[in-house]
């Protein structure tokens, strides 16, 4: 927060513009090429969505507690499932499973028509709805539940994206996705996880895998 009480998007020091240049520069080495996610990762503050005690550790690659047994994604994973939601195409309305602190949510935000996002630790949709609010994302409706169920009086939606890995990727969440949308999920035990994009083709579903990656369990209730 700045001192009159409004947020402080740029940031000072580790969180400065430069900072986040050289972020940008290390995801393009990495295989990013979609500017406006690039864009996004660039101006979204990440600083915000942290402790303050890490701020200084906000716009280097690499995921970072926010309480609760949570993390926020590392910046090259945010921008991948990003990436990766949108290779198909504009999506106009979009299921996100696992608010948690709000980035990947704000980083998605203005690049679809609508954004659905549940959280199931009610402290961290809370944290998550100011924050969201207070960077003027009037797109996004935040609900408290269940993440496996998915978002049923929304649905179908043509693109979900999930922040949590279930060890096998809940069957509502495919019946909540619309002919031709995407589903971004990683999927699998701890250690041994991969990132998964599902294109329904009728009552198939193409698979595509994009690499092995390490998240928190998606699990199952609300507290």
């Amino acid at each position: 927060m700045a001192g009159d009480g409004r947020i402080n998007r740029h940031g000072i020091g580790m969180t400065s513009a430069r900072t986040r240049e050289r972020l940008i520069e290390r995801l393009r080495r990495q295989g990013i090429a979609n500017e406006a996610v690039l864009e996004r990762i660039r101006t979204v503050p990440r600083h915000l969505f942290v402790d303050e005690a890490l701020a200084s550790r906000a716009y280097e690659d690499t995921a970072l507690p926010i309480g609760q047994g949570q993390t926020i994604s590392q910046p090259f994973i945010v921008a991948r499932m990003t990436e990766a939601l949108l290779a198909a195409g504009p999506l106009q309305r979009v299921l996100e499973v696992g608010t948690g602190c709000g980035y990947q949510t704000a980083v998605l935000a203005p690049l679809v028509g609508e954004v659905y996002s549940i959280e199931r630790i009610g402290v961290l949709l809370r944290r998550a709805r100011r924050l969201l609010r207070e960077l003027e994302l009037y797109n996004v409706k935040l609900k408290h539940g269940d993440g496996w169920t998915g978002w049923r009086a929304k649905a179908p939606f043509d693109g979900i994206i999930v922040t949590a890995a279930p060890n096998d990727v809940p069957r509502s969440l495919f019946a909540q996705l619309d002919e031709g949308g995407r589903l971004v999920i990683p999927a699998g035990p701890a250690g041994q996880q991969t990132l998964f994009a599902f294109t329904r083709k009728g009552n198939s579903f193409e698979q595509e895998e994009l690499g092995a990656v390490s998240f928190v369990p998606l699990v199952q209730g609300t507290q």
